[in-house]
């Protein structure tokens, strides 16, 4: 909160007031200033308010959680503080469902986060039957707020979180785990290691622990023919593509340059029952 008696400047000219909001973000290292000041002062807050959210993002607090949202997919996704950021890479992780996505479609979303590829696989195909579900008590009211009634938003811990109904009939697994290596996160920018859950980052030793336990246990899960996508990054995917072999799943690789995204794919062998 902004204290009292703290001056708060007089608004200036739009251009001008661009300018001087810009000029401030660059000083403190933003590389997109002029963007992000215009995202600020888009947000039409008071002065007062406008102020409190220059110095929050000078201070290193990720601009998404400032301004309460970001863009996935042409969506406008909430993002409350603390929830996990969607990155651009995972558009392609959309892209990639979204192609095996029919009307009828039983989805999970493990490690939903926000609900932002929930909420984007809806836009594309909508009547799919959807499920989402993240341990972090945070992230799942984020996601009930994205994806509202379109979907299911469950909290635990990956499948446990799940209805036990839906195992052995889903025909797509979607799953985003953290896969930074521990010893990496303290590399990462200030504004994701300071201020995203750790769960949301920490793969484990190697970064593969949480995506080790969505593909063993995938095939109780999945119909004959069905598919598990997890991302992954270009230096882990022969190991990820290894794990789904070693779990029965008939594994490939697909990458986006443009967007540095890998995504890993495992086919539970079988002919799919829907056409």
């Amino acid at each position: 909160m902004l204290s009292a008696d703290i001056p708060i400047p007089t608004p200036a000219p739009p251009s001008v007031e661009l300018d001087q909001i810009a000029t401030r973000l660059r000083q403190a290292g933003c590389v997109f200033a002029e963007d992000e000041a215009g995202l600020l002062l888009a947000a039409e807050a008071s002065p007062r308010e406008l102020y409190s959210m220059v110095e929050r993002r000078v201070a290193g607090e990720p601009l998404e959680h400032i301004l309460g949202w970001t863009e996935f997919c042409g969506l406008k996704i909430i993002v409350e503080p603390g929830v996990f950021v969607p990155r651009r890479r995972t558009e392609f992780l959309v892209e990639q469902a979204a192609t095996l996505a029919r009307p009828g479609t039983v989805v999970i979303d493990l490690c939903c986060g926000s609900g932002a590829i929930s909420a984007a696989l809806l836009g594309r195909a909508s009547e799919i039957e959807l499920y989402a579900a993240d341990l972090d008590p945070v992230a799942v009211r984020c996601a009930g707020r994205n994806i509202g009634a379109r979907g299911r938003v469950c909290q635990g811990d990956l499948y446990e979180a799940l209805p036990a109904g839906i195992a052995g009939r889903v025909d797509l697994v979607v799953c985003n785990a953290p896969y930074v290596p521990t010893e990496a996160i303290a590399f990462m920018p200030g504004e994701a290691r300071l201020h995203e859950p750790m769960m949301a980052l920490d793969g484990g030793p190697d970064g593969l622990d949480v995506q080790r336990r969505v593909i063993a246990d995938a095939p109780g899960w999945l119909v004959a023919g069905g598919h598990l996508l997890i991302e992954t990054s270009r230096k882990q995917a022969s190991s990820t593509a290894a794990t789904l072999e070693q779990s029965g799943l008939l594994a490939t690789l697909t990458r986006c340059d443009d967007l540095d995204a890998t995504v890993a794919i495992g086919r539970k062998p079988g002919p799919t029952p829907r056409p």
